[in-house]
């Protein structure tokens, strides 16, 4: 009985102390649950930055992209805490690397520097809206001509062409788009 009570809270110990903090040593991004504790400014609402002089700046990115994706999509169920970085050292914290933004499951995006621009915004609001309507697991198993051609066409991506293979998965989205009723679009993407 001892030795089974001394296993049981050995495992509680797993699950609640050292998992946690391996993910949030290891798995940069999900610091953007609790982005405070890296030292970003988060008093107002979902948005969060480095650079509390541009919190007003990001706040209006934020709120374009949410109305973009709501109005032309469809609306997010929770709005998502976004992460802006205003500079480098920031976006390494939430181990960014070259990438200039990262989807959190529904809880989060984090945009690095460069992508303070309305078509990054709205690129991860729309992986948000996708782990919201389709599921966070079901979207990652998902083809990624899908999951990454919706955002970039959806969200109005002006580069063109894209670099290799995201161009080619936005020109197969857009060819399966032209293919469904518009009211069976979830229904459709949830059989891929």
């Amino acid at each position: 009985m001892k030795t089974k009570r001394l296993l049981l809270l050995r495992l509680a110990f797993l699950l609640l102390v050292v998992t946690p903090l391996a993910a949030w040593l290891l798995v940069k991004p999900v610091r953007v649950l609790a982005p405070a504790l890296v030292g970003l400014s988060c008093d107002r609402g979902p948005v969060c930055t480095d650079d509390p002089q541009r919190w007003q700046a990001a706040s209006d990115l934020y709120a374009e992209g949410m109305a973009f994706v709501s109005d032309s999509i469809a609306p997010l169920e929770t709005a998502p805490r976004a992460v802006f970085c205003a500079t480098q050292a920031c976006a390494d914290r939430f181990g960014l690397g070259a990438r200039a933004a990262v989807t959190v499951g529904t809880w989060g995006i984090v945009l690095a520097p460069r992508a303070w621009q309305p078509h990054f915004i709205r690129h991860e609001l729309i992986h948000v809206l996708q782990g919201q309507r389709l599921g966070v697991i079901r979207r990652l198993l998902m083809p990624t001509w899908f999951v990454e051609g919706m955002a970039y066409s959806l969200s109005e991506d002006p580069r063109a062409p894209l670099a290799a293979p995201w161009e080619a998965h936005r020109a197969r989205f857009k060819a399966w788009l032209a293919g469904i009723a518009r009211e069976r679009f979830w229904v459709e993407a949830g059989q891929l």
